[in-house]
């Protein structure tokens, strides 16, 4: 599944004999797995913060640990360390992180999705805000539920119409128009406070 170099493995084992903790391993998760943004992370982890779920890799003198959700994502990854003269860098290469494009035969929803994840999401990040897929309709209107700072943000109309419809409606001839389901009334942090009316 997981192949770590003798390098790499030397490398993580150094790190683990500093901490001088009784069963520590490593752990390596997979961070917004099946999206453009996704990226692998590594940490410490000790017997007690393991759930028996993991995926165990033994290596010499430590477990590398892989959480079952981050699995598939991680299947085939090569782990190294290229020593240098300044120490030396670690490399992760994981062919499936970051997913495929779904095919043209894919279902709509996963066509949707992906469109969110890779193109959508990234842009509503800088204002510390997403959206997600609630349900597509019939007649091709995508739902949407909004979160973080998009939620009560009083521009959401706005990111709405001219940027998530526009965009979803360019890449997929299926969608028709798209729908917001979210309560903007209770959004803890909106990124633009919503105007009272009255």
């Amino acid at each position: 599944m997981i192949s770590l170099s003798q390098t790499a493995q030397e490398h993580f084992r150094k790190l683990i004999d500093q901490q001088d903790t009784p069963g520590l391993g490593i752990r390596l998760i997979a961070v917004h797995a099946g999206t453009p943004r996704g990226d692998c992370q590594l940490e410490f982890c000790e017997a007690s913060e393991r759930d028996g779920t993991e995926f165990e890799i033994a290596c010499t003198g430590f477990s590398l640990y892989v959480g079952a959700d981050s699995a598939q994502f991680l299947d085939g990854a090569q782990i190294d360390f290229i020593r240098s003269g300044t120490g030396g860098e670690l490399t992760i290469r994981a062919p499936a992180l970051r997913g495929v494009v779904p095919a043209a035969d894919a279902s709509l929803s996963e066509r949707v999705r992906y469109v969110i994840e890779s193109e959508i999401n990234p842009q509503l990040a800088s204002h510390g805000g997403h959206i997600s897929l609630d349900s597509i309709t019939p007649e091709g209107i995508v739902v949407l539920r909004f979160g973080g700072g998009c939620h009560g943000c009083g521009m959401a109309d706005q990111t709405l119409r001219n940027g998530v419809e526009t965009t979803l409606k360019a890449r997929l001839a299926e969608v028709t128009g798209v729908r917001d389901a979210t309560d903007h009334a209770n959004g803890d942090k909106p990124y633009y406070a919503r105007q009272a009316s009255g």
